[in-house]
Order: C-alpha cells, then sequence, then structure tokens
C-alpha cells in the first residue's frame, strides 16, 4: 500500500505494504495471534481491483475531536447514504489486539482493514452514496508520522512516493480533512471525558508527531485532501461540507 521511507528518513523502513505483502506479513504471525489469520479469510473474499459503482464516495479524515463521528453521520443522513468506516466492523473488534503487536504487524491490519473496506464501498456505492469515516490516508499518514523522528522538515519531500494512493486500493471521490486548533481539540477531548486511545495520548503528549501527522495528510495526492475548518458550529460545518460535496 505504501512502499517505503525515502533513504533520508530513519532507516527507510517498511510502511503499510501492497495487498500482496500485507497477506504475506499476516501469514507470518497466523499461528501466533488466530485473529490474523481471520483477515487473511475475509482479504481472500475481496476481488482484486475493486470498482467503485455509480454513486459518489466521500471520506472524512482528522484527528480525534474534530468531528468526524457527528458529521459523517449528518451527511449520511442528509444524502440519504450508506456509512461506513475503517477498520471495517467486520474486524474493528480486533483493534485492541493488534495494537499490542510490533508495528509492522500493527500496520498491516489496519492495511488489510482497508482492502477489506474496499470491498465493501464497491457494493455499497451501486446503491447510494457512500460516506467513509476514515480510510487509507489515516493508515498513510500515522505510519509516515511514526516512521519519521523529528521535525516537519524530516518527513519524505513532498512529492515522495510514500504520499501517493495506492494503485491496487479503490479510490474515493472526495477526501474532506477536519482540522480544528489545538487547543480547541484538547478541550473537546476533555468534555468527551472518555479514555484516551493510545495514538491520542501520543497526540497529546507530543506536538512533534501531531504536526508530523496533519503535515502527512495535507501531502497526499491523487486524491488530495480538501481542507475544512471544523471549528465552527455543527450546522455551520455541515453546510459548508455540503457545498463541497455538491461543487465536486
Amino acid at each position: 500500500m505504501l512502499r517505503s521511507c525515502t533513504p533520508g528518513s530513519p532507516g527507510s523502513r517498511s510502511l503499510p505494504p501492497s495487498a500482496t505483502a500485507l497477506r504475506h506479513r499476516l501469514r507470518q504471525c497466523a499461528e501466533r495471534i488466530p485473529e490474523a489469520e481471520a483477515v487473511l479469510d475475509l482479504l481472500e473474499e475481496c476481488p482484486e481491483h475493486q470498482k467503485k459503482g455509480g454513486f459518489p464516495v466521500i471520506v472524512f479524515e482528522g484527528l480525534d475531536a474534530t468531528g468526524k463521528t457527528t458529521l459523517t453521520q449528518a451527511v449520511t443522513d442528509t444524502l440519504n447514504g450508506i456509512l461506513l468506516s475503517s477498520p471495517p466492523s467486520c474486524i474493528s473488534q480486533w483493534r485492541i489486539i493488534f495494537d499490542d503487536e510490533p508495528t509492522p504487524i500493527k500496520r498491516a491490519f489496519y492495511a488489510a482493514g482497508n482492502y477489506i473496506l474496499a470491498s465493501e464501498i464497491a457494493k455499497a456505492s451501486t446503491q447510494a452514496p457512500v460516506i467513509i469515516d476514515r480510510y487509507w490516508h489515516s493508515t498513510a499518514a500515522y505510519t509516515i508520522a511514526t516512521e519519521t523522528s523529528g521535525k516537519v522538515q524530516d518527513l519524505p519531500p513532498a512529492h515522495d512516493e510514500v504520499y501517493q494512493w495506492p494503485e491496487d486500493l479503490l479510490k474515493p471521490d472526495l477526501v474532506l480533512l477536519l482540522t480544528v486548533d489545538p487547543e480547541e481539540r484538547v478541550r473537546r477531548l476533555q468534555c468527551r471525558g472518555l479514555q484516551k486511545t493510545k495514538e491520542e495520548a501520543e497526540l497529546e503528549a507530543n506536538t512533534l508527531f501531531r504536526q508530523r501527522v496533519e503535515e502527512s495528510y495535507r501531502r497526499m495526492v491523487n486524491p488530495a485532501c480538501q481542507e475544512v475548518d471544523a471549528s465552527h458550529s455543527k450546522e455551520e460545518v455541515l453546510k459548508n461540507v455540503l457545498e463541497l460535496i455538491k461543487k465536486h
């Protein structure tokens, strides 16, 4: 799915692989992790090179507490669409298992989720508009930010292949990146009062990591992310998003 970091990045370590490579990675740990075998079984059921139907496919990306959950549901309701998320529901219960595994296995799980999700998108987009809460860009942005240490300047250069959409993965029509001011995002998280994920704890504790994630999102191409300021009221953000969708 992603190749590897450029020579300038630390150790040129592996990033989320193609469908073929991630199958190999999951097979290597299937004896030890039974759930990896189950993920492989689901992958085998997915035809290669999925094609979407006649309805639009719209992805919402962004850090936690940028309003993705509320907004994706509102857009789905407005467009009479179908709401999907990554990782898909058929494997999301295993996140807690793979999140505790070494990074290459963890990334293979999330990459596999995108390919399984693509199969669901292909089917759903023949019936109605498809709204997706996170997809490939999330997997890529967090992986690139994790594999790179230091400041934003230490990321692979803007036109590096790691920011390119994978050739073997179904592509959406539109990707919207929700952003809010860092202080406002933290305030929202505190108001929610939920237990922090490992991902969120690192974003909060490590400003440089958060900046690398956000900049990685912005460097994605084919398709690129269109930024949406989600710091306004829910009604205003929904109105702006619907206008963007209509224009597209």
